[in-house]
């Protein structure tokens, strides 16, 4: 398949997940939280018709609630940086054949297959596709590896970056820029990652 849709999860492990939901949350309330997120991505991508990529934090789980059947299960790279252990996904997706990879986290209750399936007719046309965040960050990331420099492209998106901070959408946008590439925007969205994020999921499924 042409598709490759590559998703990040951590493990869900107390006190591993979502620790800035834990700093006022607790550590059960915010592994609850953080199930309740990885089930509805998990739903999200089962939607989609792609190839699909679960990437885990600290170890493969093959017993757990995403299929075996449906989905291939990696490790992400080991080194602690983000966009280390993106570059290395889409690398080795890109060297597979894949001919367009879309990264999404497990972080962000609004996003849909509908949102997904855009992304991926976005890259029909162009160069690559960014999902904005309204803290500043980004919610997905992808590309059409016919249409760039992969190993270039990659390098100056990922790495040598700071993470977490109001500017890494920006960043990322001015480095697929240095390229000259035609790039599409996703809706922007939100994503959950301290209490303020999830009030309506606390009043509304858990």
């Amino acid at each position: 398949m042409e598709n490759a849709l590559i998703i990040f999860i951590k493990n869900p492990q107390l006190g591993k997940a979502k620790t800035r939901l834990a700093a006022t949350l607790g550590k059960e309330k915010a592994l609850e939280i953080y199930l309740f997120l990885l089930a509805h991505t998990r739903q999200v991508a089962e939607a989609c018709n792609t190839e699909k990529h679960l990437y885990y934090s600290e170890f493969i789980d093959e017993q757990d609630d995403w299929s075996n059947n449906i989905f291939q299960k990696h490790l992400q790279d080991q080194n602690p940086d983000l966009g280390q252990k993106m570059n290395k996904a889409f690398s080795d997706l890109a060297k597979s054949g894949v001919k367009k990879a879309l990264i999404i986290g497990s972080d962000c209750m609004e996003l849909t297959p509908a949102i997904v399936d855009e992304a991926f007719e976005q890259l029909d046309e162009k160069s690559a596709v960014i999902g904005p965040a309204k803290d500043g960050g980004y919610y997905s990331i992808g590309f059409n590896f016919e249409k760039i420099d992969t190993q270039a492209v990659l390098e100056k998106t990922f790495l040598n970056k700071s993470w977490s901070h109001d500017e890494v959408f920006k960043e990322a946008k001015e480095a697929l820029k240095s390229f000259s590439i035609d790039y599409a925007l996703l809706p922007n969205l939100n994503d959950v990652d301290v209490e303020a994020d999830v009030a309506h999921i606390l009043s509304e499924h858990i």
